[in-house]
């Protein structure tokens, strides 16, 4: 494949990944930078730490409502935190969510016992995201949450997942309908500020979509690193581009290496800003954590050519 053919099928993909870069990061299980993007750090707040979550095999674990990972099938999942007082969620399958305080003096091994549960709203509700985050299955999912939602009708949660299950079907009244139910039920609720972001953009009213995304950041004290995606989609969008890689590199420093499709994102801005060696590392950089991705062939094929154009201007700079 040449360069001029690798660029066009560059091209065919971005509106497909613009479209899903949202949908994509909330379903994965990074590991997050816990420090808020932007923000200096501290020399006393330069050690990290490390803790190890044990609980119930493939439960999912949030800290400070980041999702964090997965435990494995022996209930663990590893994490590093920086200092302070951090807040832990999990969430299993047939077992009721639970929240604790980690306190800044904890380390090691972290148990956290779920008790079953026969609540069934909680249970469909579990099904729903199972389903949603599986991918292709919105509609199933859709339904779900509404019989969750026929069990309990003030459930924050769940009229965030149908919210997104709505979008996935491009149902985007009835999603922003949910979303503003889910605010009824919880105000300052960060992730359905998000999820109205992406509604709005993609019904193209990008100040209304910056202002949400805005919003869910400041809900979230700045750690929101899909909140961070959807404001360098918009600025992107509007041919921002320096606004787009500022806000792609914070969800990046977020999601500590654990999200090709940015990486693609931070590219294709360095290269509408003629920033030739950024644009070729940040390729560099998904190839290495994407080798076999579906742009990899088209990435692969204009790299030399970036880093051609990189050392001519080197030499062309005084």
């Amino acid at each position: 494949m040449n360069a001029d053919t690798g660029r066009m099928v560059l091209s065919m993909t971005r509106l497909r990944l613009s479209t899903l870069a949202l949908v994509i990061l909330v379903a994965a299980p990074p590991a997050f930078a816990q420090r808020r993007a932007g923000a200096p750090r501290p020399a006393a707040q330069a050690a990290a730490r490390a803790v190890t979550v044990k609980t119930q095999p493939k439960a999912v674990v949030w800290v400070d409502e980041v999702r964090r990972g997965v435990t494995n099938d022996d209930g663990l999942l590893r994490l590093t935190l920086a200092p302070g007082r951090r807040s832990l969620r999990v969430r299993a399958s047939g077992f009721a969510e639970h929240t604790r305080a980690l306190l800044p003096s904890e380390r090691g091994t972290i148990t956290v016992a779920l008790k079953p549960t026969t609540d069934e709203a909680e249970l469909l509700f579990q099904q729903a995201e199972e389903a949603r985050e599986k991918g292709g299955g919105a509609e199933k999912a859709a339904e779900l949450y509404r019989q969750a939602l026929k069990l309990r009708p003030r459930f924050a949660a769940a009229h965030v997942g149908l919210a997104r299950a709505l979008l996935a079907r491009d149902d985007h009244d009835g999603a922003l309908e949910q979303v503003e139910e889910a605010r009824r039920d919880r105000p300052g609720y960060a992730e359905a500020s998000v999820v109205e972001g992406r509604a709005l953009r993609e019904l193209a009213d990008h100040d209304g979509a910056l202002a949400a995304f805005t919003r869910a950041l400041r809900e979230s004290r700045g750690l929101n690193p899909e909140a961070h995606t959807g404001v360098g989609l918009v600025h992107e969008d509007k041919a921002r581009h320096e606004e787009a890689v500022a806000a792609f590199r914070r969800a990046v420093a977020q999601l500590s290496d654990t999200e090709p499709v940015l990486y693609e994102l931070l590219g294709r801005n360095y290269e509408k800003l003629e920033r030739w060696k950024e644009a070729a590392d940040a390729y560099d950089k998904y190839l290495q954590l994407a080798p076999e991705g579906s742009h990899a062939s088209a990435i692969r094929s204009i790299i030399d050519q970036l880093r051609q154009q990189a050392a001519e201007q080197e030499q062309q700079t005084p």
